[in-house]
């Protein structure tokens, strides 16, 4: 085990089983580098900025205080204030498919999830698809990439990379990289805090006479939310507010919001998720049992010193906990409480690493000529409509946070309305760089945004699918289309086992087709209905989205141009419609 010191910080979390990274099938195509080419005006390398680009994973908007939320008190984020006090906040801010895999396949590729090929969370992307690193590498940035990876094919393009295994551990975890022999190795110390250490070490050991592009991919705050070691008492006298939605019916909806399994009150578990460890005798389902080696496989990478620090905060609550007896809307509150404070307190170490970060560029005089990006690779629910997790296209978690600091192009304190999505962030890197990007990316720059006022001639609307069913959270299958003010999403397919159509669910082999045979044997999958069911919002007399007003007098119209536009883009993105 290599030895970091691990109470600086500690944390973990889940993932079923361990992602089997594929070797990369093909090389890059020449093509696309001919495709891409420097600009002339941009070739010297002086002139072109460096990049950091932060990523977390589940991090809601809400939970970051400058966007102003309910939290933004009792839980700032003042180093991640930094970026969007000092450049650009992005309030209308989205990802193509609310994923962790599929959304950061969006992201190197600058494609839509059925163009790359990694539609669900295990297999199908395409490695013939060129990723930004890649170009950037060729044009002459030296690129790197510590943390959470998750794409089912090794990294691309980078010099350096340094990078967990599958989702990655909270304590103790696991990395490969060039120096490991792309072996996993583990360390001590807390994921988190690991992270921006090879961070760092990078920038420090860089090579200065180039232009840089590193990317640092946050574990946190993943389910199951392990905070720091040091965090572990971090709000324990802060009772946060209930969201106005956290009893929702789902009354006016299509089945799909009723069918789900990611609710607080029956599907966040209190032994996995809450840590009650004393309740394990009473574990009934197999799926239940199953989830319990969940936790004990990371609690058992503790040492019996971080074990210490761990029993002596979750004990005395849990030991509390029995002895109320909750029941009903009770201990659902208890539940949301308890979530939202480990949820919290994993924020506050990834906050603290970029408040590292940030201070290395102040240091060295890099803050001019690098841009700083923070976002997350989706929303996250955090008790909105009962739900944790991600998934549908409501706007809690199609909606991500994206912040921007670039002082050469973007003045302090702008905000921006625009509608921009995650597959815009290659296009924005590649032109930064003085790249022309290639045909077959589907983003567009964000530079014409960085002066706040949505541009003349920017998009009106966003196109979204979401593929993985059945799988985990038990979400349906959808696809829509949202504009500046209305949503219309359609939600379809066959329920159940019948759902899995794709050769990764069904062949022996797949990763994809082990784990849906697991949790099916585990009783996990329900026998939903087929669906084939619209929902329509008006986003902005409804921001909750409470109302579907799809098939209510005097929408039709609005309806049909929403359904015009929604079929627009299955045709001209030539989206796979089969089960339509």
């Amino acid at each position: 085990m290599k030895s970091k010191s691990f109470f600086k910080d500690f944390s973990g979390r889940n993932c079923l089983g361990k992602f089997l990274f594929a070797t990369t099938l093909s090389a890059v195509i020449l093509s696309g580098f001919a495709q891409a080419q420097v600009s002339p005006k941009k070739k010297m390398v002086a002139h072109r900025p460096n990049i950091i680009f932060i990523m977390s994973d589940d991090h809601s908007y809400e939970a970051i205080s400058a966007y102003g939320g309910a939290l933004a008190k009792l839980a700032p984020t003042p180093n991640i204030d930094k970026i969007a006090s000092q450049g650009i906040i992005y309030k209308k801010a989205f990802v193509e498919n609310s994923l962790c895999t599929p959304s950061r396949a969006c992201l190197m590729t600058g494609l839509y999830s059925h163009q790359n090929g990694q539609r669900q969370l295990a297999e199908g992307m395409d490695s013939s698809k060129i990723f930004f690193s890649e170009l950037l590498k060729h044009s002459g940035y030296q690129t790197a990439i510590v943390g959470k990876w998750h794409i089912p094919i090794d990294p691309k393009g980078f010099d350096y990379f340094h990078i967990l295994d599958d989702q990655g551990k909270y304590y103790n975890p696991t990395f490969k990289g060039q120096e490991t022999g792309k072996k996993y190795i583990q360390e001590q110390g807390y994921a988190t805090d690991l992270i921006t250490e090879h961070a760092l070490d990078f920038l420090k050991k860089r090579d200065k006479s180039k232009p840089f592009c590193l990317m640092v991919h946050h574990k946190a705050p993943h389910r199951n939310w392990m905070p720091a070691g040091k965090y572990l008492d971090l709000y324990n006298d802060v009772n946060f507010p209930v969201p106005g939605t956290f009893f929702d019916d789902y009354e006016s909806r299509c089945d799909a919001a009723k069918t789900q399994k990611m609710s607080i009150t029956n599907d966040m578990e209190l032994v996995q998720d809450l840590k009650v460890e004393e309740l394990k005798d009473q574990l009934v389902t197999p799926y239940d049992k199953l989830s319990y080696t969940f936790l004990m496989g990371e609690l058992g990478r503790l040492t019996p010193e971080q074990r210490a620090v761990w029993d002596k905060h979750y004990k005395l609550r849990n030991q509390q906990f029995i002895a109320a007896k909750l029941t009903g809307k009770e201990l659902a509150l208890w539940k949301y409480q308890q979530f939202l404070k480990d949820y919290l307190r994993c924020i506050k170490s990834i906050d603290d690493g970029v408040g590292e970060i940030l201070k290395y560029l102040k240091d060295n005089g890099l803050e001019n000529n690098t841009m700083v990006v923070y976002t997350s690779d989706q929303g996250f629910y955090i008790g909105e409509h009962n739900w944790f997790d991600k998934r549908m296209m409501y706007e809690e978690s199609f909606r991500t946070p994206l912040l921007i600091k670039y002082p050469k192009a973007i003045k302090a304190g702008i905000k921006s309305d625009a509608l921009v999505q995650n597959i815009d962030y290659a296009p924005t890197f590649l032109s930064l760089a003085g790249i022309k990007k290639p045909q077959e990316m589907s983003g567009t720059s964000l530079e014409p945004t960085f002066k706040g006022p949505k541009p003349n001639g920017w998009r009106n609307d966003l196109y979204y699918h979401y593929y993985d069913y059945p799988a985990f959270h038990m979400v349906r299958k959808h696809d829509g289309v949202r504009t500046e003010r209305y949503k219309l999403i359609h939600f379809y397919g066959k329920g159940g086992m019948r759902g899995a159509t794709t050769k990764y669910q069904t062949t022996p082999g797949y990763r994809e087709y082990t784990i849906l045979q697991l949790l099916n044997n585990a009783g996990y999958i329900t026998n939903d209905a087929d669906i084939n069911c619209n929902e329509l919002y008006d986003l902005k007399n409804d921001p909750n989205e409470l109302h579907n007003l799809f098939g209510k007098p005097g929408y039709e119209k609005i309806s049909a141009n929403l359904q015009k536009r929604l079929d627009q883009y299955r045709k001209s993105l030539k989206v796979p419609t089969d089960e339509f």
